[in-house]
């Protein structure tokens, strides 16, 4: 992990604090709201160029883990934000489309660090990036019809206008870059060169679309601090109960250490910032909703810390040599 892998959080919170601040001056407000979704577009240009959409095929190598993986992303996470959002935010609907939102989008990127901190298979968790990503893609405007529909105003055309402008069009343009590059200067040079230049860029437009946000919406996050608060109990009971199914079906169908590492931390990252993309276009007079997945990753990369500490534990008590006793 670089510097801004290390300290994305802290780039996170200053963004806030900046924001905040900003949000108290004349006209302030006004352009940073015009400046949210160009920073959104350079940060999702940056995570989406680095991801092999060519992989697609490789991942089915393991059937058992990616398809368990997209089985509890794609059917098992969305059918547990609804009852988590029923349980802890059935009087804040937005806050809970916000979770909605944010607990739907596995992540493309930043589980891979996470999976490497747990000693987990980093190559397998590579090969699932393009399905999390296309996935998402597809279902994102399906999940937000079928359950968010009756908790804000949903207008499906301008939904599936913000997926086409806030996904499809900066894939696009990633895809016709990496290729580009790969033509010209060499697959070796856009892996070692390129790439790596992508983490920060991505992390800075982060920090300054959140700081942006802030700027813009400073009134509102002030008269309402309570929005941690109130997203926290609905973020760990995802993290316990889905690590605890994680650790569950890695037994049951008998999964390597590396294996279950791998999957609970793609079961487990969540991906704030496309959602966040979204929520903007898609729900301009909801700003509780951009809120709530902003603060998401305050809580998420902590705990995320946490999960990769449970995992090295449970290899270090020998996870495989179980597995085999207990098959």
């Amino acid at each position: 992990m670089n510097a801004f892998e290390r300290f994305q959080t802290l780039f996170v919170m200053a963004g806030i604090a900046v924001g905040l601040g900003a949000a108290q001056v004349s006209g302030v407000p006004v352009l940073a709201d015009r400046l949210i979704f160009p920073f959104l577009m350079v940060m999702l240009f940056a995570s989406f160029a680095g991801i092999p959409l060519e992989g697609l095929r490789r991942a089915f190598g393991n059937r058992r883990v990616v398809g368990s993986s997209l089985a509890v992303n794609f059917v098992w996470n969305p059918l547990l934000a609804v009852g988590l959002g029923a349980v802890f935010l059935a009087e804040h609907p937005a806050l809970w489309v916000g979770l909605l939102m944010l607990l739907v989008t596995p992540c493309t990127d930043w589980y891979l660090i996470f999976t490497d901190l747990a000693n987990g298979d980093v190559p397998l968790a590579t090969s699932l990036l393009p399905y999390n990503l296309v996935l998402q893609l597809v279902l994102l405007p399906v999940y937000l019809y079928l359950f968010a529909g009756t908790l804000v105003d949903l207008r499906l055309r301008i939904l599936l206008e913000g997926v086409v402008l806030v996904l499809v069009v900066p894939l696009a343009l990633a895809a016709v870059a990496r290729y580009g590059l790969t033509r010209l200067r060499g697959r070796q040079w856009l892996t070692d060169v390129f790439l790596p230049k992508l983490g920060p860029v991505q992390i800075v437009f982060l920090a300054l679309a959140v700081a942006a946000m802030f700027a813009s919406q400073g009134r509102l996050v002030l008269e309402r601090p309570d929005v941690l608060v109130l997203l926290a109990a609905p973020l760990l009971a995802f993290y316990a109960v889905n690590f605890a199914v994680g650790l569950a079906i890695g037994r049951v169908l008998d999964f390597s250490y590396r294996e279950v590492a791998c999957f609970n931390c793609t079961i487990l990252s969540r991906n704030s910032p496309t959602a966040l993309a979204i929520a903007v276009v898609a729900f301009p007079n909801e700003p509780l909703i951009a809120l709530a997945l902003v603060i998401g990753p305050l809580l998420e990369l902590p705990l995320l810390s946490v999960v990769a500490n449970l995992l090295r534990r449970l290899e270090r008590r020998g996870w495989d040599r179980s597995a085999r006793l207990t098959g």
